[in-house]
This record gives structure tokens, C-alpha cells and sequence, in this order.
């Protein structure tokens, strides 16, 4: 199992690992006649924020089932056998990537308890700051991890929390966490979703008949066939009963709303709404301020696919210049074939993507993709369209040079290794070998999500990763305060 694992790949990820991954898809479904195969339906469309592993856990209204998997949901949950074991009307799942903690079975959420309360079970998108500071003190008290996952972190604070019942339980927990957090907890009691006070990773909430759903992204509810209801708000927890009652507090006060941009640029797929917009419109609009900032002077406008396609159909459509697929991706480079050898890397682009020689032979190109992160990637789809002939290679990015770290759920390469955080533009165009390279301006991708402009005292997005400005505390990082201001927090009796 574990070479199995050491295989598996991004749809758009390089055997170099050049693109920022998000790392995890958390899907939970309450009085739903087949829970369970409607959480597999929705993990199997989010299956895009997450390949090493899934899990499923539900409950029968007297016992809580598991099963977890290495590898895709198709793998583990394409039978009825498979569903079978997993019975009762709540159900909640999780795909991921490491972050906290790696790879390995015991890792593998939604994770699950015995608490004094009865069962606990948690599947969590983000990550925690502290959460090896947090780890530390629990086991000086006397906790037992069985994982090395930081979402086990959460369970052992609600379990040594003295308030009287689960939610608050949860609250007191949740006021020790730093980071991000998008959870779906499941309690002998229901169902309860909540955000971090920031919003920085994304939760939505459908309805699907009777039952409530809650989704790291709307197109799971689109494959079950749910209504999309609305985002549950940063810092809001919803609570939803076996009754269908659904109850919504605030324990953590209010505070401007961060969530992640890149969710926009690149995480979610263009088939989803992520904050009140379709995020194809968005990335159309990124490709056309892109235009506007850094236009061409070339004959065809050239995606990487796939994530950087919408972008460039934006870019297209404001110059004037040709959309052309100039570079065909084949989509059968599967995790079994790809060994990450010292020779295997060095082919991994030709095998994914290759040029469309004849199209782009004596051609002047832009190509467009959403990020540049190593670098490497983006210096061999250079390399290959000049030795398919184009006369000149430009590269436009549609998000601003990612020169920092991200610590909130995202596996970015330490910063030594990000390109942007050792160059400027210049030397990181003479490093892909491209005749010219711009990005997107943060401003410029601001507006084409919809504001106006970054506000620099309160932004409203998390740009962490372009700005290196981070909204919450890196207690493990060692940055104890963030720039903003700190957020409030309310006793959980409030609530």
C-alpha cells in the first residue's frame, strides 16, 4: 500500500510536483435515505481536492460504521458491498492529501472516538497552526494519539472539555485552534458543519429532499442532485438534528471574512460557485484583466490545461487573439504508470501534455496557466513549444507570483524552493526561457473576483500566499500575532 501511494498524482499535478494542491474534500449528508452512497457521489466530485485517500463514516441511529481507503473513491466505494457496510441515515466523508501528519491509513478521516458522550466522528479541510504546540500540552496531560493527524488534535480538546453538552464542547475546543477549519462533526445527537471565523476554507450547505447536506464545494451537490442553500458562514456552526431542525450560532463573534482567493485561481472546480460567483466566470475575468495588464503582441493564445483553459478563453476574448489548444493533454497518465524515478521525471510533461506541432510551428504564442510555483513545469511546456516550432513563447500567469508559504490546508514547497521567492520577474522569465512573463497584479485580481481593489488594511480575501500577509497566527511557525488584529472570540455558554 504505501508504494501504491507514493504514486498517486494531481490531475494537474507534474511528476515535479509544480502546482499548489489543496488538500482535502469533506462532504456530509444527515437524514438521507442512502447517506452513505450520496457521501461517496459527492467525495466522488471532489475527488479533485484530494487523491491519497477517502474515508466514509455513518451512523445507524445506534452505532457508528467506517471505512477508509487509500487511493480514489471509485476504488472504495464504487460497489454496493462497500456501501452496505456503511448503513443508517447520516453519513460523513473526506478526501485528502497529507498535511499535518502524512500519509498512512490511521491518518485517513473523518476520524472517530468514544467520548464520554458517546461517539464522535470528524472530517476537517485545513489545517492548524498550532497544532503540534496544542499536541504537546494534551500529552503532557495525559492524552493518546493514535494518529499523527493535527484533526485529532480537535477530538482530544473536545474530550477534556468540561462544558455540558457536545456543541459547546466543540466551541471550548475550537477557541484554542489557530489556522483554518471547515469541519462536519457527527454526534449520536446529528450533524454539525462549521467554518473558521475567517472563512478561509470553504463549506456550503444544500438540501437534497428531506435530508441537509454540507460540501466543501456546490458541484457535489450538483452530482447528488441537491439544491445549493447557501455558504455556511465564516465562523458560523449549524447544528441539524435528526428531526430536520437546523440551528445556527455564532460562538466566535464576527469579524471581515477571509477566504482563500486561490480557491478562485485554481483549487475549486469551474463548475462550482465559490463566494456568490461561478468560478469559470472568475477565471474568464482573470484571464481578461490579465489581458488588460500584460497584453501580446502574438498570433494564438495558448492554455495549459486544463486549469489554465478558462483564463486563457478570458484572455482571448479581450485581445482579440485566437483561442487554440495548442498543447493537448492526455488524460490517461494514471497514478500506476508515473514512478517518480530521476528519468521518469524528466519525461513526465511529454507524457501529459504534448504540442500541437502543427498548429503552433511558426506561430507567435502567449500561453496561459494560473500559477507558477518551482518553475520546472513551466520551463519544459516552453521548451516544448519551441521545439514544435513557435517563433516566440511568451507566458502569462493569471495569479500573482507565489513567493510564501501557505499554512492553512494548502501544500505549497517550503519557500526556499518557490521560484518567486528567490527571483523577480525578470530572472524568473530568463529561468523558464520564455520571451516575455507578467502575472496578474493582486489588485488586478481583486477586481476580477469582484472588488474593487485589494483593501490592504482589511483585505478581503486571504492572499497569504502572494502577500505573505497571513490573517491568524502561526504559533508553530513561529509568528505568535498576525497582522491583523486578533479575532474575538465568545464563551461558548453564549452561544
Amino acid at each position: 500500500m504505501a508504494n501504491a501511494l507514493s504514486n498517486l498524482t494531481h490531475p494537474y499535478l507534474d511528476a515535479d510536483g509544480d502546482k499548489l494542491r489543496e488538500e482535502c474534500g469533506v462532504f456530509g449528508a444527515i437524514n438521507a435515505a442512502d447517506a452513505s452512497a450520496a457521501t461517496a457521489l459527492g467525495l466522488h466530485a471532489l475527488q479533485h481536492r484530494g487523491q491519497e485517500a477517502v474515508g466514509i463514516t455513518s451512523f445507524d441511529g445506534t452505532e457508528f460504521f467506517s471505512r477508509r481507503g487509500l487511493g480514489h473513491v471509485a476504488e472504495n466505494f464504487s460497489s454496493s458491498e462497500a456501501i452496505a457496510e456503511l448503513p443508517g441515515h447520516m453519513a460523513a466523508g473526506h478526501v485528502r492529501y497529507s498535511t499535518t501528519g502524512g500519509a498512512g491509513l490511521r491518518n485517513v478521516q473523518p476520524l472517530y472516538a468514544e467520548l464520554a458522550s458517546g461517539g464522535f466522528a470528524v472530517a476537517h479541510n485545513g489545517n492548524i497552526s498550532n497544532a503540534q504546540t496544542l499536541r504537546k500540552d494534551l500529552v503532557n496531560k495525559g492524552s493518546i494519539f493514535q494518529s499523527t493527524s493535527d484533526t485529532e488534535v480537535i477530538i482530544h480538546l473536545v474530550a477534556t472539555s468540561r462544558y455540558p453538552t457536545i456543541a459547546d464542547r466543540l466551541i471550548d475546543a475550537l477557541r484554542l485552534v489557530e489556522g483554518a477549519y471547515a469541519l462536519i462533526v457527527m454526534t449520536p445527537e446529528g450533524m454539525i458543519a462549521c467554518r473558521d471565523p475567517l472563512g478561509i476554507r470553504p463549506l456550503v450547505m444544500g438540501r437534497m429532499g428531506d435530508a441537509v447536506v454540507f460540501a466543501s464545494e456546490s458541484v457535489a451537490f450538483d452530482v447528488i442532485g441537491a439544491e445549493l442553500i447557501r455558504e455556511v458562514e465564516p465562523g458560523e456552526m449549524l447544528q441539524v438534528d435528526f428531526a430536520g431542525e437546523v440551528k445556527s450560532v455564532h460562538p466566535f463573534g464576527r469579524t471581515a471574512p477571509r477566504p482563500c482567493i486561490f480557491e478562485h485561481v485554481y483549487f475549486s472546480r469551474p463548475d462550482s460557485i465559490f463566494a456568490g460567483q461561478s468560478v469559470y466566470e472568475a477565471r474568464k475575468a482573470i484571464g481578461s484583466e490579465l489581458a488588460i495588464e500584460a497584453p501580446c503582441d502574438v498570433d494564438l493564445v495558448v492554455p495549459v490545461p486544463d486549469s489554465g483553459v478558462p483564463a486563457a478563453i478570458g484572455y482571448a476574448q479581450q485581445s482579440g487573439v485566437p483561442f487554440e489548444l495548442g498543447i493537448i493533454r492526455s488524460h490517461y497518465v494514471g497514478r500506476t504508470f508515473i514512478q517518480p524515478s530521476d528519468s521518469a521525471r524528466h519525461s513526465g510533461v511529454k507524457r501529459k501534455h504534448n504540442a500541437n506541432r502543427g498548429l503552433v510551428a511558426g506561430k507567435r504564442i502567449v500561453l496561459i496557466d494560473d500559477s507558477i510555483v518551482r518553475g520546472t513545469t513551466s520551463m519544459k511546456i516552453v521548451e516544448m513549444m519551441r521545439e514544435a516550432g513557435a517563433s516566440e513563447v511568451h507566458f502569462r500567469v493569471a495569479s500573482p507570483p507565489t513567493a510564501h508559504s501557505c499554512f492553512y490546508g494548502v501544500d505549497t514547497p517550503e519557500r526556499s524552493k518557490l521560484l518567486a521567492a528567490r527571483m523577480d520577474v525578470e530572472p524568473m522569465r530568463d529561468f523558464i526561457k520564455a520571451d516575455s512573463l507578467a502575472f496578474i497584479s493582486i489588485d488586478g485580481l481583486y477586481r476580477a473576483v469582484g472588488s474593487k481593489g485589494r483593501d490592504n488594511k482589511c483585505p478581503q480575501f486571504c492572499d497569504a500566499c502572494f502577500t505573505g500577509d497571513y490573517p491568524t497566527s502561526l504559533t508553530d511557525h513561529g509568528e505568535s500575532e498576525p497582522k491583523s488584529a486578533e479575532l474575538p472570540f465568545a464563551d461558548p455558554k453564549a452561544a
